[in-house]
């Protein structure tokens, strides 16, 4: 499950084709909120679409490139908390479904751009964005990634720009 963000491929499109494999196999720029998911034939999908329904959309912004230890590199979210609470919300309703597997004892939201070596990213921060519904990724047959459904979020307008409201 991820949030789309299309107001970044053209910042970071040919940076991810050449160092995110994800990337190369059909996944677009994006903030995980939850991987690995329920197998495909396990979905869900009302339970899924009823968990986000409930969930408000927001407004956000990339504001910047950081570098996990592992040299991978991505654009930061902020605020990070509504992809944590997104996130929270699938764990709680999956537990057996961990994010990352469990492996992380604190899930930093983020957008790769690179998995190995860090690359140097240029796009005019803050670059503001939308999280109006959240995807469904399924891996087919032959690796590569395909949309299997978008789940609306809520329709509010909860903004997190400076000097914006919420509602």
């Amino acid at each position: 499950m991820i949030v789309e963000v299309p107001e970044a491929e053209e910042f970071v499109a040919a940076l991810r084709f050449a160092h995110d494999p994800s990337a190369a196999l059909g996944a677009p720029a994006h903030i995980t909120i939850l991987f690995p998911f329920v197998p495909p034939e396990s979905v869900d999908e009302a339970a899924v679409a009823e968990l986000f329904g409930r969930q408000e959309a927001f407004d956000y912004e990339l504001t910047g490139v950081a570098t996990f230890a592992d040299g991978a590199t991505y654009l930061t979210p902020a605020p990070a908390e509504l992809f944590l609470a997104l996130i929270d919300a699938v764990a709680a309703r999956w537990p057996d479904h961990p994010p990352y597997e469990g492996v992380f004892e604190n899930v930093i939201p983020h957008l790769t751009v690179s998995t190995g070596a860090p690359v140097a990213v240029e796009a005019p921060f803050p670059l503001a964005a939308r999280a109006d519904h959240v995807a469904l990724l399924e891996e087919r047959d032959d690796g590569r990634w395909r949309l299997r459904r978008r789940f609306a979020l809520a329709a509010g307008s909860r903004a997190s720009r400076p000097g914006s409201r919420s509602t």
